[in-house]
């Protein structure tokens, strides 16, 4: 972490500033072995628990925050592959993400639906062994960077549209064709553009089995994109409150905050009582999926699925708040000018697309759907 912090950290503001994808710092995830932190021990990677991967999450947002969301949901995707891949195809592929030779992509999206992950419209089309794909998705993060994907499809052509498959294509099975480009208000550095794939795949490529990512998905892929994502946020707020606060108090400093004000005392509390709470939260609902994990128990039950929707939901919210709060009380030069020697503006503008990121307002509708489920209100 040591070799790989200083570089995020040095090509953060022009990562954002040319909405450029941060190539040294993939570089960086690739030599250092970060790619391969939730690959096990037995593939060559380091077997990193959620806490761990929580806690580096954090650090590494806390230098950039596109760096730490890129790697996240590689990770995430990685997580998926190791629990659900075919035994004799993880054997190849798990060694090759540890080793930082393969940087994997999520294709969900899709222009029918939008981002609802547990259905599909394109078909998987069957033929021997091999299934074919014509997929078009409107957000692919990273998607022109990637080494491999793992891509969610309708099971077959007579299947419902809640049947889904996912399946991993390698950058060399596919053709891939990008239209449009990411032009957006944060997290300009993603590259989220829209792809248009095709490609032909063996049997022993699907994870989790024909029709079987609902599984995935409950058990890995939304857990992790919860945390993963909370967690950077939290990193992200919590580094520049810390570089804030330092810049306050930093002797001769001229103008600005008087920390002597009840009111600046006030604003500082409030801000940090947001922060403590998504931590709180943050570490709460790990320890609740590490035990069932431990006990080999299902995340999907709606307690569990209320708690880490409200993680992705209160994270979100908060984090931002946290931040705008912080640049209220900065103010016009500390705070929301782009030249400060605090990245308070850059932050506010990547946090504002976390709401959007699997929409909060759908997040709501389906939590207040199993609300009605929990007739003990079972809290966190």
């Amino acid at each position: 972490m040591d070799q790989v912090l200083p570089v995020l950290r040095r090509h953060a503001s022009e990562v954002d500033e040319n909405a450029s994808f941060p190539s040294e710092s993939l570089t960086a995830l690739r030599t250092s072995g970060l790619l391969g932190s939730v690959i096990p021990s037995q593939h060559g990677g380091w077997g990193m628990s959620l806490s761990q991967f929580v806690e580096t999450a954090q650090l590494l947002a806390g230098a950039c925050l596109t760096s730490a969301s890129i790697w996240a949901m590689h990770c995430q995707q990685a997580d998926a592959l190791a629990r659900y891949g075919n035994q004799g195809f993880t054997d190849e592929i798990l060694p090759q993400i540890a080793a930082g030779q393969v940087y994997l992509a999520s294709v969900t999206t899709e222009p029918v639906k939008g981002g609802h992950a547990l259905s599909a419209h394109s078909a998987a089309l069957h033929s021997d062994e091999y299934l074919s794909f014509d997929r078009k998705a409107p957000v692919v993060t990273g998607g022109r960077h990637a080494d491999g994907f793992l891509i969610t499809l309708r099971a077959s052509a007579t299947a419902p549209e809640t049947q889904v498959s996912l399946i991993y294509a390698d950058r060399s099975q596919l053709r891939i064709e990008q239209s449009g480009d990411w032009r957006t208000l944060g997290m300009r550095g993603t590259d989220s553009v829209s792809l248009h794939l095709k490609g032909k795949v063996p049997d022993r490529q699907v994870i989790g089995g024909h029709g079987g990512f609902r599984e995935v998905a409950v058990e890995s892929y939304l857990p992790m994109a919860h945390i993963g994502w909370s967690a950077c946020w939290l990193g992200a707020a919590k580094g520049v409150f810390a570089e804030l606060v330092q810049e306050l108090r930093r002797p001769g400093r001229r103008g600005g905050p008087q920390l002597s004000s009840d009111l600046v005392r006030e604003r500082l509390a409030r801000i940090r009582l947001d922060l403590e709470l998504v931590h709180s939260y943050l570490q709460r609902v790990v320890s609740e999926v590490e035990q069932c994990w431990r006990a080999g128990q299902s995340v999907g039950e709606p307690v569990q699925q209320i708690h880490l929707n409200s993680l992705k939901l209160c994270a979100s919210e908060l984090c931002y708040r946290a931040v705008d709060r912080m640049i209220e009380l900065a103010g016009l030069s500390l705070g929301y000018s782009k030249d400060s020697v605090v990245p308070l503006e850059r932050c506010l503008r990547d946090l504002r697309s976390a709401s959007l990121n699997y929409s909060n307002e759908r997040l709501l509708t389906v939590t207040g759907a199993m609300t009605l489920m929990d007739r003990s209100v079972r809290l966190a």
